[in-house]
């Protein structure tokens, strides 16, 4: 590296102290969701958003360079800033130990984050997690004597201090607040073979698994420098730019915070321990300058699902320490992953991380060197978005390493630099889901026979729904019956879905004062949202039967005679 870009880095470091997190939930998600705008933004290509390194203002362009729209923060970027889904941009902010602060598309604030721990302070990059929690790069300041103990060569202790990274998940509490919910620290999980009497001394190429504290000769205010992750739903892992040793490192988000702090635990066993490395086999000891793919890279993530090569890696190598000159490229590669288990494959004693070789590289023009910032991201149609994020220019490449677009920063002067630019894929209406139909069913009869005039009679029915399996039924009794006087319990039913089974109805009625009489009819049961969806309960109801008895005979006159006498008789006779 020339002196005059190693100053220009330095400078950076010594200024750049801070980050930022992100926001999507909780109570501050249902404000967010009445600023939405109304329609969204057309674009064929889709939309890169971008806050320049010396600007308060993030910019949402499409690819004619037109600005569709702006957001205005308080603070210019530490480093990067991020669209939601909704229109809001979280800008990171250079305030304090660092925070983040949450715009809406019209403009409001939304939220206003700082972190506040002492001897520690957020870095570089945020990453959202799918129920709204954020993870973020920290920074805890440990002194020289510290990082001596643990093994660091005292010769390449810069500043007086060691600043190794960790990561940790905020949960949103409130409008200015947030708890910190999980933590990883890599001083954790360390090695060094540099000082017997140091702690963890031992053969570093037999624990591929923790990282070389003396990995690197580079700055350490922020070791090793982490500055880009990246998160992954399906396989709840964490993606890290380890950039003083020129990889990148992915560990397991399943733990919990002390398994973090160990070997075991998680879902894959290793607790907090790299599951998976790849870049530099020489950081841990496994290999020669000639194995070297990565060159103190920035940006790495994941290709997001839906898109070409899904799951594949994306790297900005910014190529300062590069043989054979300075060249900045996009770099993808396949990670080695075993399909039956879904989990790295462990290489052989002494052999470094697959794969071999990078699938996709695309390198620079040397007028788009960039010895800082920069990154990449798929879309959706193949090509590769990169950020030449020292020369503030964006270019679109080809599958076949074509150049077909290029952007220039022009605000707040052209060219400003520009850490990197966010990827938003053009506006696709969600597909129609397919209709949700209930269809109400009914089960049962009501039938009586033989039933005194004035007495309660009892019987019930089901009332179900066979329909779509994630359709609502909303139904009521409609009983148009003129004789009797009826009662059902319930009367009416809501959101019955398949799932629930049938409702039984339980049903009483008075019984007419006619004897003698046979009543016959239907109960319906309605879809009180589709009218022709219905189905009736068949009802039947007799009296008893008037008996033929001559009045001037001796039991008419009995029973006159004596009237509550013989009630069972008067009973069977009707009388």
């Amino acid at each position: 590296m020339n002196h005059k870009n190693y100053t220009k880095i330095i400078v950076l470091i010594t200024t750049a102290l801070f980050t930022a997190t992100l926001f999507n939930t909780g109570a501050l998600s249902q404000s967010k969701e009445s600023l939405m705008p109304p329609l969204p933004l057309a674009s064929k290509e889709g939309h890169f958003l971008y806050q320049p390194w010396h600007s308060t203002t993030a910019y949402l362009i499409n690819e004619t360079g037109v600005v569709n729209h702006t957001w205005q923060g308080d603070y210019y970027p530490l480093y990067d800033s991020y669209m939601d889904h909704d229109g809001s941009v979280y800008f990171t902010i250079d305030s304090g130990r660092g925070g983040v602060q949450v715009v809406a598309y019209n403009g409001s604030l939304l939220w206003d984050y700082r972190y506040t721990r002492d001897s520690s302070y957020a870095t570089h990059d945020i990453a959202i997690l799918p129920n709204g929690d954020f993870l973020i790069i920290m920074q805890e300041i440990k002194s020289a004597a510290q990082a001596i103990q643990k093994g660091r060569n005292p010769n390449t202790i810069w500043f007086g201090n060691f600043n190794p990274n960790f990561v940790i998940q905020v949960h949103q509490t409130g409008p200015t607040s947030g708890d910190i919910v999980w933590e990883w620290y890599i001083w954790d999980h360390m090695i060094q073979d540099f000082n017997p009497t140091k702690d963890n001394y031992g053969v570093i190429a037999d624990h591929p698994e923790l990282a070389d504290i003396n990995c690197d000769y580079w700055w350490n205010v922020g070791w090793p420098y982490m500055n880009s992750i990246d998160y992954n739903p399906e396989t709840d892992q964490i993606l890290l730019s380890a950039h003083n040793c020129d990889e990148i490192w992915i560990i397991d988000h399943s733990t919990t915070t002390e398994e973090a702090t160990g070997h075991t635990g998680g879902i894959y066993g290793h607790g907090g321990d790299l599951i998976y490395r790849w870049g530099n086999p020489q950081a841990y000891d496994r290999g020669t300058a000639a194995d070297e793919k990565l060159y103190l890279q920035h940006q790495v993530c994941w290709v997001k699902p839906g898109l070409p090569h899904a799951g594949n890696i994306l790297v900005f190598s910014n190529g300062n320490n590069r043989p054979g000159g300075y060249l900045s490229s996009c770099d993808e590669f396949t990670p080695d992953i075993d399909n039956a288990t879904g989990e790295y494959y462990q290489p052989p004693a002494g052999e470094p991380y697959g794969p071999a070789n990078l699938s996709w590289q695309f390198m620079l023009p040397q007028n788009l060197f960039s010895d800082g910032f920069g990154g990449a991201q798929r879309m959706l149609n193949g090509d590769t978005l990169i950020c030449s994020g020292w020369n503030g220019v964006f270019i679109r490449v080809t599958p076949d390493k074509q150049i077909v677009w290029t952007f220039n920063n022009p605000y707040p002067y052209m060219n400003d630099e520009v850490y990197r630019t966010q990827y938003i894929p053009p506006y696709e209406p969600p597909p129609p889901q397919p209709p949700h139909h209930p269809d109400l069913e009914c089960n049962g009869s009501l039938s009586w026979s033989n039933i005194k005039p004035g007495a309660t009679v009892h019987g019930s029915f089901q009332v179900m729904n066979i329909g779509d399996n994630d359709s609502l039924l909303n139904w009521t009794v409609d009983n148009t019956l003129t004789w009797g006087t009826w009662t059902f319990t319930p009367s009416s039913g809501k959101d019955l879905t398949p799932a629930l089974g049938s409702v039984t109805v339980q049903v009483y009625m008075v019984v007419p004062n006619e004897k003698n009489t046979g009543f016959q009819g239907n109960i319906t049961i309605v879809n009180k949202n589709n009218s022709s969806d219905s189905c009736v309960i068949p009802v039947t109801l007799t009296t008893p039967l008037s008996q033929n008895i001559e009045y001037n005979g001796f039991l008419a006159r009995l029973l006159v005679r004596f009237p509550n006498a013989f009630p069972l008789f008067r009973y069977l006779l009707g009388f």
